[in-house]
């Protein structure tokens, strides 16, 4: 069985990824949104729940950070609404990174600030977060966006 995801471009490790998680053909959504993401182009999607938005987003990001792997600084910013999303979305991005060495962080109301502040330090390649998280770690010299190269506004 031949996985579609390959016809996108994707990395092989991504692809396997992918195939590993169940999926073999992408979704209207996924077939649109990464050719454009992976030219660098600014995208507006909008889907149904459930259609694959997140992978739609996810692997173009992780594709541009693997020939950066190993520099471990916020090159992606994802914002969302709520913590549940930001936990959702930072699983997803994990998941389908897996095989590549790329550091995700969840960021929220309601964490420690000691916590994220190490993490961070430590070097972090994607960070999905609220708003008003990510304003108090900026607000207190925790986190640099200035390294962000791509930025996805999720549920927005």
């Amino acid at each position: 069985m031949t996985n579609e995801f390959s016809h996108l471009n994707l990395h092989p490790l991504l692809v396997q990824t992918v195939a590993e998680l169940g999926y073999t053909t992408p979704t209207d959504v996924q077939t649109q949104v990464i050719p454009l993401m992976l030219d660098g182009k600014d995208v507006i999607a909008q889907s149904q729940t459930g259609s694959g938005k997140t992978a739609a987003f996810a692997l173009p990001i992780l594709q541009n950070l693997i020939d950066g792997s190993g520099v471990h600084s916020v090159q992606t910013l994802v914002l969302t609404p709520t913590r549940e999303l930001a936990i959702q979305v930072a699983e997803a991005i994990t998941q389908y990174g897996r095989h590549l060495e790329v550091e995700v962080m969840a960021v929220y109301g309601g964490q420690h600030y000691g916590t994220s502040k190490r993490r961070i330090k430590k070097g972090v390649d994607v960070i999905v977060g609220t708003p008003g998280r990510l304003q108090d770690l900026m607000r207190q010299d925790i986190l640099d966006l200035s390294g962000v190269r791509t930025v996805i506004l999720d549920e927005a």
